[in-house]
């Protein structure tokens, strides 16, 4: 073997090793992101947001003060905060997380722009990625600096799912798990599509319910409080820039402010459950595998969901079972993902109009008469 093909073998074997890096690390990063909207669920619904006063330190501290002498010192430099080991400990390991989440993207930007140019690497995702986690970080500093404001936490927790999905579509064309020889009909990709947008924004109505503290203030089902329609206030409900400087924890808003917002979370909740309902039982009647396959993921994902939203209510928000409903949502934003992922490389199937039917039929059927005809008259010629 001459040097210029042992070189050439060599920088192959290297290229294809660092693909497997990349589909390692992107599989790594997705499962990983995934638990950290888990556990950053959890600090949020234990109250632990304001465990560390500051950022990115825990009360000056890279870990949380957990001694006597470190509770004291921590006390003296923060006056104003109570410490609390158990929440500044949570907070912390959701920090910890969410740093290696960082450090994985990275490296999947890393290897993104050192196999650049090879057949099947992505780079300008990864790239966004990373873009996407900095400005992640800096919200998650905010939600810190700016004491819980609503609209900070909301959109910190937005973004995470955000970051979840776009790691999800880098593994699946990474890994090029669908065939796109297959066909989907465009009122099926479209459909799709709406009902992600859906999901979306139902996911930004559960967070505001969430951060706005406002998820018991109708602690009644069907009803609100033991009205269909109690009084509301949308222009308090939803006014996104608040004042600076006011500690967020625990909510701020009026009863009518927080019924409208939980008055809209739940018809949100009902919207979503029929047209992603209704767009599962259409997928399991496809002649696809694939897509029945997505679509009992997605049925099974929304019974679940809409259960657990229920349960919170009649239960008083126990933290399991709301930790478990920001699970789920994560689960079936996923699942959604994953379809239109799958319809997006897909060929679209023209489905012909009653019109463009008929002239079919009747083309067909002058063109057997036809054939007819000529077989006739060919046998009386014989």
């Amino acid at each position: 073997m001459s040097h210029r093909s042992a070189r050439e073998y060599l920088i192959r074997i290297a290229h294809r090793n660092m693909n497997r890096t990349f589909s390692k690390t992107s599989i790594a990063a997705l499962l990983l992101a995934f638990i950290v909207i888990v556990v950053g669920a959890y600090v949020r619904l234990s109250d632990a947001g304001l465990g560390c006063p500051d950022w990115p330190g825990c009360y000056g501290q890279i870990t949380a003060p957990d001694d006597f002498h470190e509770i004291q010192k921590a006390s003296e430099v923060f006056p104003h905060s109570e410490v609390n080991s158990a929440k500044a400990w949570k907070e912390m390991f959701h920090r910890y997380l969410a740093s290696s989440l960082g450090l994985l993207i990275l490296a999947m930007a890393f290897l993104a722009i050192k196999n650049r140019g090879r057949e099947g690497q992505q780079l300008y995702l990864p790239l966004a990625l990373v873009a996407l986690v900095i400005f992640q970080g800096m919200l998650g500093m905010w939600t810190v600096t700016l004491l819980l404001k609503p609209a900070i936490v909301t959109m910190h927790l937005v973004t995470g799912l955000l970051t979840l999905s776009l790691l999800l579509w880098t593994a699946l064309k990474h890994h090029q798990v669908f065939s796109a020889k297959t066909e989907v009909a465009s009122h099926i990709r479209n459909w799709s599509r709406l009902a992600l947008v859906i999901l979306a924004v139902q996911i930004f109505l559960g967070g505001w319910t969430s951060t706005n503290y406002v998820a018991l203030y109708c602690p009644d089902f069907p009803t609100c409080q033991g009205q269909w329609w109690p009084q509301t206030d949308f222009p308090e409900a939803f006014t996104f820039i608040k004042e600076i400087g006011i500690n967020y924890e625990g909510g701020t808003l009026t009863n009518e402010a927080g019924v409208t917002v939980h008055l809209m979370h739940r018809i949100g909740a009902l919207l979503t459950f029929f047209v992603i309902g209704s767009l599962a039982l259409v997928l399991i009647r496809s002649s696809d595998k694939t897509l029945r396959n997505i679509a009992y993921f997605i049925s099974g994902f929304l019974c679940i969901q809409i259960s657990l939203g229920i349960a919170n209510v009649l239960l008083l928000l126990p933290i399991q079972i709301a930790v478990s409903h920001n699970a789920f949502a994560a689960l079936l934003l996923l699942s959604l993902v994953t379809l239109n992922y799958r319809t997006s490389i897909s060929t679209t199937k023209r489905i012909s109009s009653p019109e463009e039917k008929t002239e079919k039929t009747e083309k067909n059927g002058n063109t057997l008469n036809t054939a007819t005809t000529d077989t006739t008259a060919g046998l009386k010629t014989a």
